[in-house]
Formats: structure tokens, sequence, C-alpha cells
């Protein structure tokens, strides 16, 4: 008798894969947790490709939901961008992204002039099977072996940016710059041209949208004027421009290097509010008491004169040091100067009642030399002329949003959503720690709460880490058509309005603006906005977060290659995290790099999440976050964004 097979059904479940430098991966779903797949179930899936699997039966898994890869669903990159290693007869393309381990071979044939060492970009012309490697022939040359900045090249045209544009988008900024301000358009606007207003940017900046003036009115008031470039006069919705700025979503900033959202004849030249030239500006005008309320505003459409290209480090020499040099320099707006930081130490203050949560972090600012090369890391000062900028800034965000929002017009709004509570419940037990009680109901924590906690640590040795600790419990902040607040600042009412020149939100809000302004807003006119403000926040809010990624990316690169000059060298730092296989060790100037728990041979060390801390089994030495320790530099890897540190032996 013949015996009847027997088909066992296996759950079946579709997601990404995120594939590890190890050569495993997970399937993250939308909904049902991560599955775990080994390297060999792979089935020729690579990073980022959405795949369908089959769920091993419960009693094999390990830790995670584990599966084997059945097929490809859909392919995530149809190019590789990495190193070439070459070989006579044949070559490899080896992926800049570490998450990417599927090597593409390439035939002689198509090399196409690429030399070993060389970061080029491989088309797939086969994808990876079991155990074959994908195939692909060489269409760029991004730079050559030894080529200053290669790395950041290469890692811009690994995220499919360009610091170029189409000849299609050049054509049109060119034709828009040249244009002229017609008396037509000056009269359509409020001349603000005899006003005293400034711009107050870094000193190596081109884009300057946004300009400022104060003035104490005869009520006692003060009159703050925010007017921004009018970018939206120059990019019409939907052209060659409009289309490639929504694809970039903003500007990439990469120390060395800027991937901009509009061509520079635009951000650095017809739209960037230069010092005594003529600029078209949307106004957002506040009148604000000595509380720090706008009892009034008015937005409306401009044209100004900027009176000085003032920089950060000369108006805070001015206001803090009282430099007499730089105030004879600068006679004609001191008064003005003196009048705009008592506007914004006022704003700050009632901000901080409100309980608008003020991240003081050490920025890491590093100095390059003419290759590209690290010379020296430090802090970047945030002194009182940027956080002038900042307050008022803020003020304007707030006051055009809150607008907006009771007119029920279509908006892209900023918003920051309250904590997940076990974020919270977590975090009163991490600050406990330090002897710090976090009052309030984790479920509805007012940032009231957190700021408190941010001045109580204030000045301490673990100021830094507490603080980094605080924001990594926050949710990340997004553009989304509906306002529903911003959790961090404490505004109920919040939009990104200042910075059109790098940011597509700002240039979309511009346009429902001026069409409100203009009595425009048909319901035709409404619902194309609709439809757009939600494109543009949701395309924004991706490209924001690839940019974050790609500045983290660049500033751990250069890190570790100015640490590459450090090995032997001791310092004193601080524990900035723990985990189960090493500590992480912060230097002052925010360099941080990893002490292996396998590198400690005094004990054997048991990691206790809970407590952020490592014990030894032994010896009951406890290295837990916060701490002061002494290390030695072992090594750095520029490809691999990582520094290695040993303990020194007290």
């Amino acid at each position: 008798m013949r015996k009847k097979k027997i088909k066992i059904k296996n759950e079946k479940a579709i997601g990404v894969l995120d594939k590890n430098k190890a050569g495993f991966g997970f399937v993250r779903q939308e909904e049902g947790g991560d599955i775990f797949i080994a390297k060999s179930n792979l089935a020729g899936a690579m990073h980022g490709d959405t795949v369908e699997v089959d769920l091993l039966p419960k009693h094999l898994w390990v830790r995670n939901k584990e599966g084997i890869i059945d097929k490809v669903i859909e392919r995530a990159n149809t190019e590789v961008v990495g190193t070439f290693q070459r070989n006579k007869r044949f070559g490899f393309v080896v992926p800049d992204d570490k998450r990417n381990t599927d090597d593409v071979f390439v035939r002689k044939s198509d090399f196409r002039n690429a030399q070993n060492g060389d970061k080029v970009v491989a088309k797939i012309t086969k994808y990876p099977e079991k155990n074959v490697s994908a195939e692909g022939k060489i269409t760029e040359v991004i730079s050559r072996l030894g080529e200053s900045g290669g790395e950041i090249k290469s890692l811009i045209r690994a995220h499919g940016l360009f610091e170029t544009f189409p000849s299609r988008v050049n054509a049109e900024a060119k034709a828009r710059s040249k244009e002229t301000i017609t008396r037509e358009e000056i009269a359509k606007r409020r001349d603000l041209r005899d006003r005293k207003i400034i711009t107050i940017d870094g000193a190596s900046a081109k884009d300057l949208d946004d300009g400022i003036s104060v003035e104490k009115l005869h009520n006692g008031n003060f009159l703050l004027g925010v007017h921004i470039a009018d970018v939206s006069h120059y990019v019409k919705a939907d052209g060659y421009l409009d289309r490639e700025a929504l694809k970039r979503g903003n500007s990439v900033y990469l120390i060395s290097r800027v991937v901009p959202m509009l061509p520079k004849v635009l951000s650095n030249g017809i739209c960037s509010l230069n010092p005594q030239v003529d600029r078209l500006t949307l106004t957002c005008e506040m009148e604000i008491d000595k509380d720090g309320i706008v009892v009034n505003h008015e937005i409306f459409e401009s044209i100004i004169n900027s009176k000085a290209r003032m920089v950060y480090d000369d108006v805070s020499d001015i206001l803090e040091k009282e430099d007499r040099e730089l105030i004879e320099k600068y006679a004609s707006i001191y008064e003005d100067l003196l009048l705009m930081e008592k506007l914004a130490e006022i704003l700050r203050e009632k901000r901080k009642k409100k309980g608008s949560l003020d991240f003081d972090f050490d920025e890491a600012e590093i100095l390059l030399d003419s290759d590209e090369i690290p010379i020296e890391i430090g802090i970047e000062e945030r002194r009182t002329a940027n956080r002038l900028i900042e307050e008022f800034m803020l003020a304007a965000n707030q006051t055009v949003a809150e607008h907006f929002y009771w007119m029920e017009y279509p908006f892209v709004y900023r918003v920051h959503e309250k904590p997940d509570t076990e974020k919270i419940v977590e975090l009163k037990a991490f600050l406990a720690g330090f002897g710090i009680h976090l009052a309030g109901n984790p479920e509805n924590i007012h940032p009231r709460l957190l700021n408190e906690i941010l001045q109580q640590v204030e000045g301490k040795p673990y100021e830094n880490i507490v603080s980094t600790v605080i924001l990594r419990s926050m949710k990340k902040a997004f553009y989304s058509t509906e306002c529903a607040g911003h959790f961090g600042l404490a505004f109920t009412y919040y939009c990104h309005f200042t910075s059109p020149i790098r940011r597509y939100p700002d240039l979309m809000i511009h346009r429902i603006i001026k069409a409100s302004i203009n009595g425009e807003a048909t319901e035709k006119l409404l619902k194309k906005f609709r439809k757009d403000a939600e494109i543009a926040a949701d395309t924004a809010s991706l490209t924001e977060r690839t940019a974050q990624e790609m500045e983290r990316e660049v500033e751990k690169m250069k890190k570790a290659q100015y640490m590459q000059s450090k090995v032997g060298e001791i310092y004193e730092g601080i524990i900035s995290g723990v985990t189960n296989f090493g500590i992480y060790v912060q230097l002052p100037d925010t360099i941080e790099g990893m002490v292996r728990l396998d590198s400690l041979k005094d004990d054997f060390y048991d990691y206790e999440e809970g407590k952020y801390r490592v014990i030894g089994r032994q010896t009951r030495k406890i290295y837990a976050l916060g701490d002061r320790v002494k290390i030695v530099v072992l090594g750095a890897s520029p490809q691999e964004r990582q520094i290695d540190f040993a303990m020194v032996k007290e």
C-alpha cells in the first residue's frame, strides 16, 4: 500500500529584507514583528528587497521568528556603488553599504576603464542566486583611488543623489535667475527696502534665506519682522525645477560638500538675501509684548534690501564681549542688535516656562585640509547670535502655523508626537540610577518635566549622556498635513516656513500662503494644494531621514579617519553606551569609540540591561553609563565607521 504524502503548509509573510554585514538578515514587516533569516536561507535576496518568506515551525526558532526566503517580489536596487577590485580577466564591485554583502561580478569587457580601488557604479545585469554572485557592468567611475573626497562622493551617489542637476532643470534655473524685479511686482508688495533688515548666518553660508528686523513701538511692544526669501516666485509649481526640488526634498550638508535642493544660480544667487541688493520676500511681522506673547501679526509679500550680512561669531562677540572694534564697524545696527538680544531672551524665557525642551548638545566641528583629511575636531559653539536667530525663526514658524490652522487651509505642519509610555518608563529607571527622580505619569508626560531634568544636570559631567538618553526616548519629528502639535517645543501649532531654499515643505507652504494673500485660493486650487501637501509631507519626511543618516555616516567616517593617527594615545572619556558586546566611550571632542567586552581580561563581565551597566563576576567591578574612564586608542576604520578603544588599567 502506497504511503500518502503529507504536505505541511507553512505560514507565509511579506516584508523588506534588512541584511547585516555578517551575512544574515531580518525581514521587517509592517505588522507581526521581524523575521530572522539565516545566511543560508537568503535565496539570492539583496538588502532592501521586498520578499516572501516561509516561516519555520515555531519549535525551530532560536530567538526571533525564523524563516526561509521563498522568492523576491521586488528588487530594491538596479545598481551598486562600491570599490572596484580588478583582476586580469574579471573584477568585483564590493558594495560600500556593508549591509549589502553581495559583491557584483564584472567581466573584463564591462570594466569601462575602471582601475583597481576606484569608486564605481555597477549596473546589475543578473541578480544573485543561492550560490551564484550577482553580475553587472561598470556604468560610472565616481572617483579614482586616492582622489580627495572620493568616499563622500561615493556615499552621495549610493543614496541616489547628485551634486549636479539635469540640463532641463539648469536651463529653467538659469532663465529664472535672469529675471528682473518689475515695477508691477514691486507695486504688489509692501516695500521694506528702507527698513533696517539684516541677515545673520555662518561665515561660509551662501544660501541666505532669512532676514530679521526688530523695532520698539510707542506702546513698549516689539515689532519683529522675519523676512524669508520668496523662492516660490522663481520656482513655479510642477515645472522641472519644482519636480527636482520635491524629489530631493531638502539640501544635504556633508562637511565639505553640499547636495543642494536648488541649483546654486538660485540658492546662492537671485533667491539669497545678499546685502545691498533688492530681494523678493515673504514677511511674517509680529507685535510681541514684554511677556513674549504675539499680540498681533501679519503675513505679506514684500521687497527688502538687506543692510548687512552678519556672521554668528561677530554678532556674538558684539553682544557677549562688547568688542569695541566690531561695535564701531557696525555702529549703524548696534542698537538694533541690543534690541534683538533683549527680545530673544524674552521669547526664550517664555518658551522655558511652557516646558519647551532645549537640548544643548556638544556638536562636532570638523576641520578638513585641502585634501579633505580631518586635521582638527572640536566643539561647535552655540552662542548668543545662534540662539537669537533660533528664537526668531521659532516665533515665525509657530505664528504662521497657527494662522493657517484657523483658516482651515491645506498645509504642511511639523509634527512631534509625545513619547511612547514604555520609553518613559525606561527613562525613569535610567535616571533613577543617577539619583534623579522623573515625576509625572509616563502615559502622558509633559515636556516641562523633562526640561526640569535637563536643567538639573546642566554643568554635570554626565549632562551630555542624560541629554542623549532623553533624546533617544523621543519620537522622530516628521511632516504632516495634520496639525498634531510639537511635543519637544511644547507648541500646539508648528510648521517650517523659514528655509524654502533648502527644505521643500517651506517652499510648498509659501505657495499656499501667497494664494491666500492674493485671493487666488479657489476650491480647485485648494484641492490641488491638499494633494500636493500630502506628497510633500511624505516625501520630505523620507528625504530628511536619508539626509540625517548621510550626515551621521560622514561624521563617523571623518572621526575614524582622524583617530587613525592617534593609535596608542590615552584619553579620558565618559561611558556613553553599554551593550551586551561592548562599552561605548565618548571623548570630550564628541568622538566615540568602543571597548569590546571580550577585551576586558581582568574578569568576565555580565550585561545588566535595565541598569545600563556591565558587572564583573569575580571582582564585582562595574562599568556604568556616565562613568569616567581612561582609554587607549587601539585602531580606527573609516570604511567600517568604527573606532576601537581599550580600558587603561588604573
